[in-house]
């Protein structure tokens, strides 16, 4: 069913916000496509932009600092009523949205999992086969952190760009890599799922919060917005990314930090595994807990319970002090 009441022929266009990038592109076709099976007499022109983390390639991501690296441009065209939604890789979206700012939607997640793509020399290996000293290419010190502590004769070295432009990067002549770590989803949602060659079990790597979900935000005064959204949300998928994210809040993480999670549901009871880790993998704190979802108006709440009853466990188990060495 269409928003309430009449919309002026203006009202009948809703502009959606996102990167650039492919992913993001072929993921906003996504969310574009469900509204207008909807609302088939609405109009979903996409706005395109350009974020920080686009721009900025020759820095890793954790050096950057900013938490909104990917988010922040798409957020002022939104507060500028520029777009009306914009549409995220939930992971890359900050815990604590800007004031007067909402999620709106979180859509049925993929596979949350990393994977590894190989070179083709190394085809017929897995990480655990390789030679000592290959290098593995990611610009996430997360993957890096808990592979390094699983596969310490490994070399990690930074790769950037969008998956397109690290899957070439791989493939030169004269690539320096044995092999990249890239998420599931992003691969399966370019239709380059074929590339996989390992997908990374969560006793290898931990996800990041939020992995394969995609997350949309619009203004939180705009009734007829959020009302247009909310059949886009996933039930399952909202209630876990919510309690991966209050565990991230809690403990004042963010994209660019060693915090690896893993949920899943097993009736109504969520269950959820948190991990920090130092940079070399050296240091780690790892723990999990569980709690009964209600099926009511509630869930959320207890979703959020959840998230900071295994941050809280992770921060007695050193968790503070890995952060904070990070940070400084």
């Amino acid at each position: 069913m269409a928003p309430t009441g009449d919309p002026s022929p203006d009202a009948l266009t809703i502009t959606l916000g996102t990167r650039k990038s492919q992913l993001a592109m072929v993921q906003t076709y996504h969310v574009r496509d469900a509204l207008q099976r909807l609302y088939p007499k609405y109009h979903f022109p996409i706005v395109p932009m350009s974020t920080t983390g686009d721009r900025i390639l020759d820095v890793a991501l954790f050096k950057i600092g900013e938490k909104s690296v990917f988010t922040k441009e798409l957020e002022c065209a939104l507060h500028e009523k520029k777009v009306d939604l914009v549409v995220h890789s939930l992971k890359d979206l900050p815990t604590t949205l800007p004031p007067g700012m909402l999620l709106g939607a979180v859509m049925e997640r993929e596979n949350p999992h990393d994977a590894i793509v190989f070179n083709e020399k190394f085809k017929d290996h897995t990480l655990e086969t390789l030679p000592a000293g290959s290098v593995i290419g990611t610009s996430s010190v997360r993957r890096i952190a808990q592979l390094k502590r699983r596969f310490p004769t490994l070399q990690f070295q930074d790769i950037r760009g969008n998956l397109n432009t690290r899957l070439a990067k791989l493939d030169a002549d004269d690539s320096p890599f044995a092999g990249i770590v890239l998420a599931v989803a992003g691969l399966n949602r370019i239709d380059m799922g074929h590339r996989i060659s390992q997908i990374l079990d969560p006793s290898l790597s931990l996800h990041a919060v939020s992995q394969g979900a995609l997350g949309v935000e619009c203004r939180e005064a705009d009734t007829r917005i959020i009302e247009l959204l909310a059949p886009l949300n996933h039930y399952e998928t909202r209630i876990r990314c919510t309690s991966e994210r209050s565990l991230m809040r809690t403990l004042e993480g963010g994209c660019s930090v060693p915090i690896g999670v893993n949920s899943r549901f097993e009736g109504r009871t969520l269950h959820l595994r948190g991990l920090v880790a130092s940079v070399d993998g050296k240091q780690v704190a790892e723990d999990d807990a569980d709690i009964e979802i209600p099926d009511d108006a509630n869930a959320e709440k207890y979703a959020i319970e959840l998230g900071e009853v295994v941050a809280q466990k992770l921060l007695d188990l050193g968790a503070r002090e890995i952060l904070d060495q990070i940070h400084h």
